[in-house]
């Protein structure tokens, strides 16, 4: 038997996981939100939360990193993501940061690098496809993502 995550014990480990990701944020800096979307098959998560003072960029990491961080043990994943920052963040920038010990090649910290770092351990847990998608442009996954990113901002304000 598997030892699988409470909540989602039905994502099997030979099954491949799309997960779209977005991030929201009502002033940036402001109250932002993220969200996330897993489907394998039929089946389908939703995880959104916030922050009540964040940026767009944070928001966006942050849906990664959950997003990751919810499958339990390796899983090969196709990830979309809107964000052209993790995109580039992803597939360009972060080999090179982490060889500059986390600065940019102006030799400056990495911005949001707590975030970058706990991406980087997420991500070493499992196979990924990293694909950039236009947000609002009637992707169905990234719709819904987004809508759960402003789920996340509107439950700030309630309190919840």
């Amino acid at each position: 038997m598997l030892n699988q995550r409470p909540g989602f014990p039905e994502f099997a480990l030979t099954e491949i996981i799309e997960i779209y990701t977005d991030g929201a944020c009502r002033g940036n800096p402001g109250p932002g939100g993220w969200g996330a979307l897993l489907i394998s098959g039929k089946r389908r998560k939703t995880l959104h939360g916030g922050a009540s003072e964040t940026t767009n960029n944070r928001m966006e990491l942050t849906a990664a990193i959950e997003a990751l961080n919810a499958l339990q043990g390796p899983r090969q994943v196709l990830l979309h993501t809107d964000s052209k920052y993790v995109m580039d963040g992803i597939t360009s920038w972060m080999l090179n940061w982490k060889k500059r010990g986390w600065k940019t090649a102006a030799r400056k910290p990495v911005k949001n690098q707590d975030l970058w770092q706990q991406l980087d351990q997420a991500i070493g847990r499992h196979d990924i496809e990293w694909r950039w998608v236009r947000g609002h442009t009637g992707v169905p996954g990234n719709e819904e993502a987004d809508a759960l990113a402003n789920r996340g901002i509107d439950e700030l304000s309630l309190g919840q």
